[in-house]
């Protein structure tokens, strides 16, 4: 496993820009869930009302949702601080 050599600003930058994506991603998934299903996105999976197929079907594209936000905002980060972060000049 390579060791990540990352500076404090970088961390808290990918940390402050992940719960914002996954804010907004949430966001979204509440969104396409109310537009295909015409029922508000729940809440509660353990509510009586919403079926076993809704609760896996919700829970698995709200997870998946959450990853993929979370990678590409990472790598985001990592690719911007690379990029603003003053090489060494070579030896």
């Amino acid at each position: 496993m390579a060791q990540r050599d990352e500076s404090l600003a970088v961390k808290i930058a990918a940390m402050v820009l992940t719960l914002a994506a996954g804010w907004l991603a949430q966001k979204a998934v509440g969104m396409i869930w109310e537009k295909s299903t015409g029922h508000h996105a729940p809440t509660d999976l353990d509510d009586d009302e919403i079926t076993v197929v809704q609760a896996v079907t919700f829970a698995a594209v709200s997870g998946g949702v959450a990853v993929l936000a979370r990678r590409l905002t990472r790598r985001g980060v990592v690719r911007a601080a690379a990029r603003i972060t003053p090489k060494p000049p070579p030896a």
